[in-house]
């Protein structure tokens, strides 16, 4: 069967972007703020992201600014969207989440990925070799488990706080690597098909193929995170969603930097090829009106059967990003309160 808007958790993926004309310190209170909002609109979860050496994003010290957001939010769940585990020790990592577990019991998420969230020199910089390629994630990942279970007799080297907490890890993915081990090991999985939609159906396909149940989930749980841009019409959505498009028009150029403000017409920014690479990146956006996006998203969930969305969005002006993740939670909240009436909730 499948998924439904009627019947499926919300969530949020924020980058802290930073906009053209701002400050990281501004990125930063605007991550807060939605986040609250969020939680006042009923999403599920916040989750920030690892990325290193991008003037536009403000997220790199991941474990920071989930700290930051949880202290000013009371119930809606806090991670990572993902920490890039191959950043760093997996003691390290089981501190800090243990940590944030310590302080904000029952609210944390650690979401895992493998890639370094960055390009060749900074990964250098962060990893001081690079023949450190992303292979050695499982052995990572188990080593990062070990220090979360409880300790053992003898156990020379023991996370504090970390050992014996209980943090939801999830395994995050844009082809397959992460999809097929999520799947053996039994653990959610989160696909991002925010900037890889041609990978989305092949790697949901092999996740829940391959998945086997296990203590932390007796079935698949499978997250998608979407660029979704909401306004009042179709082309003030368009419009805003021009800001995202030339972000990643940037990094394709290999000029990435803050965030620009949105343009009329993209056709004067870029050429034929360069538009076509965009797109591959950003073909699966859904942009539009509430109606527009409430048929995109019933579709998507049509073909992807996904057990939550996560929604990422660029938009330039605060309050209009406020309002498009406000259009999207009533879109949700629509369709539960019509399932309570109908006498399904």
């Amino acid at each position: 069967m499948s998924s439904s808007i009627t019947k499926i958790p919300v969530s949020v993926l924020d980058l802290s972007p930073v906009f053209e004309g701002e400050t990281v310190s501004d990125a930063l209170r605007h991550s807060l703020s939605l986040a609250q909002t969020a939680e006042k609109l009923g999403y599920k979860r916040f989750w920030l992201a690892e990325h290193h050496n991008m003037p536009g994003i403000a997220s790199a010290a991941t474990s920071v600014v989930i700290g930051y957001v949880a202290g000013g939010t009371t119930k809606i769940r806090v991670g990572s969207g993902g920490i890039m585990l191959s950043n760093h020790s997996p003691i390290v990592i089981a501190e800090q989440f243990g940590t944030l577990e310590s302080l904000f019991p029952g609210r944390i998420d650690l979401g895992l990925g493998r890639a370094p969230g960055t390009d060749r020199p900074a990964t250098l910089a962060l990893r001081r070799t690079l023949t450190n390629d992303g292979e050695e994630f499982p052995e990572q990942l188990e080593e990062l488990r070990f220090f979360f279970k409880d300790v053992v007799e003898n156990q020379k080297v023991q996370a504090v706080p970390g050992a014996g907490l209980n943090v939801p890890i999830w395994l995050l993915s844009s082809s397959g690597f992460s999809a097929h081990l999520a799947g053996v090991l039994g653990l959610p999985f989160a696909f991002a098909a925010h900037f890889s939609p041609e990978y989305t159906l092949p790697a949901l396909k092999l996740y829940r193929q391959t998945f086997q149940p296990s203590d932390d989930l007796p079935k698949p749980y499978a997250m998608v995170a979407l660029n979704i841009v909401a306004a009042e019409t179709d082309e003030e959505a368009e419009f805003l969603a021009t800001s995202q498009t030339q972000s990643f028009l940037n990094l394709i150029r290999q000029k990435p930097g803050k965030i620009p403000p949105p343009v009329e017409n993209m056709d004067v920014i870029w050429n034929a090829q360069e538009k076509a690479l965009v797109a591959s990146r950003t073909g699966g956006s859904i942009v539009g009106s509430k109606e527009t996006v409430k048929r995109k998203l019933e579709e998507f969930l049509e073909q992807t059967n996904a057990d939550e969305i996560m929604v990422n969005a660029m938009i330039y002006d605060h309050q209009k990003r406020l309002r498009s993740y406000e259009i999207i939670a009533e879109l949700f909240n629509e369709n539960q309160k019509k399932l309570t009436a109908d006498g399904r909730g």
